[in-house]
């Protein structure tokens, strides 16, 4: 039934269209974009188009507005950190609906990449972070609390959590808070003291996987996980198909992927696992590497997993990236190449663009790279750069607030 009353003043509502129902937003950086359920019932005219607005407090929705034909509807030029509503109107040629119901609150949010760790004590305990929308050079975040070298790392849209802090083989878990700056706090102890781990996840959940064991020196294949909203220790997930050190990891929303790597023999690997998120239990092969790899790390799309840079095929093609299309299964395909080949760099992305930074050029002069490069996931091509950062380091991990695990 069309309401009888528009839902702005001064419109003539009588064959104006219901209001649009299910108003979800999905927050951007300093914008959101609502979609919505349009109404079956249009009035006595044909929708001609939606206009989605935003309150801050109350029922005041002047804090922002967009419109358009169709759902969704991207309100932009709101403050990152502010809390938010939504409504959506419909307009007919006689008039404008009623107002949706509000949606759930929600807070844009500066969609930030973290860089940290290294190889040499003097620089474990570094954090950089980067806004992945834009390039430029990285800036200084605070300290990781008793880092070590190659940290598993993994986040959610608030939180990054770091496992293998210590380099005596601590078990320790620590975290921040990506919106903020400043050093990490206690979150916990891991179930493997590891060290050489990778790290992935959804918005609820953090896996850890691999790594070297700090009591008998061995590579392992174990998976653990921690719940990233709270605090406390890691519980055991399940196992690998394999022992993995130095491996990528990734993620989708649902499922966690773990690639490459060494075994305990030091012999590079091409295998590639799944798990399942949500669940426990053991990994299950999903296909192989286009060449055997470690030294690497992986990020990914809601869709699409990338994967470099790199030791591959025994020191060849070292800037070498490669993809794979998550929700499937089978062997991984070739994406293009970084703009400097290096090994041991930090991976991170947004879901539409993956950044590689720092790492070892391997050219035999010893020197560290700062580089961090780019490419567009959902297409294929060299990388482009990115801006550097500010100290060049090799064992490097990386997170987001904005991957493609989180949606």
């Amino acid at each position: 039934m069309a309401n009888k009353n528009g839902g702005f003043i001064g419109t003539d509502g009588l064959d104006a269209p219901d209001p649009p129902t299910a108003v979800t937003p999905t927050v951007g950086d300093s914008s959101v974009s609502v979609a919505f359920t349009a109404p079956t019932d249009t009035g006595t005219s044909a929708i001609t188009g939606f206009v989605a607005q935003v309150a801050s407090s109350g029922d005041n929705y002047s804090a922002g507005s967009g419109t358009g034909t169709s759902s969704p509807i991207t309100v932009s030029s709101l403050s990152n950190g502010t809390s938010y509503t939504a409504k959506v109107w419909a307009i007919n040629a006689y008039g404008t609906s009623a107002p949706s119901d509000a949606s759930d609150s929600f807070s844009p949010q500066a969609f930030r990449g973290l860089f940290s760790g290294d190889e040499n004590s003097s620089r474990y305990n570094i954090i950089e972070y980067i806004s992945i929308p834009s390039t430029g050079n990285a800036t200084d975040f605070g300290d990781i609390t008793g880092a070590s070298p190659a940290m598993g790392s993994a986040a959610s849209s608030t939180r990054a959590v770091f496992k293998g802090s210590g380099s005596a083989g601590s078990n320790t878990i620590t975290y921040v808070t990506i919106a903020t700056t400043g050093n990490s706090s206690t979150f916990g102890n891991a179930v493997e003291q590891s060290q050489y781990s990778a790290g992935c996840s959804n918005d609820t959940r953090a896996l850890f996987s691999g790594g070297i064991n700090q009591s008998g020196g061995n590579s392992v294949n174990s998976i653990e996980y921690v719940t990233i909203a709270n605090t406390g220790n890691g519980t055991d997930f399940g196992n690998m198909t394999t022992v993995k050190k130095i491996h990528a990891s990734l993620a989708s929303t649902t499922r966690g992927i773990f690639a490459g790597g060494f075994d305990n023999g030091g012999n590079r690997q091409n295998v590639i696992d799944y798990v399942t998120i949500g669940s426990t239990g053991n990994a299950s092969d999903f296909g192989n590497l286009t060449g055997n790899q470690n030294y690497f790390g992986g990020c990914a799309s809601t869709t699409r997993g990338v994967l470099g840079i790199g030791d591959f095929n025994d020191d060849t093609n070292i800037n070498t990236i490669q993809y794979i299309t998550i929700a499937s299964t089978g062997n991984a395909s070739d994406f293009g190449d970084a703009s400097v080949g290096r090994v041991a760099n930090g991976t991170l992305s947004s879901t539409t663009r993956g950044v590689f930074g720092g790492g070892n050029p391997q050219d035999g002069s010893g020197t560290l790279s700062n580089v961090m490069d780019y490419v567009t996931i959902a297409s294929t091509g060299n990388a482009t750069d990115f801006g550097d950062l500010a100290t060049a380091r090799s064992y490097v991990t990386g997170c987001s607030n904005c991957h493609g695990g989180l949606g």
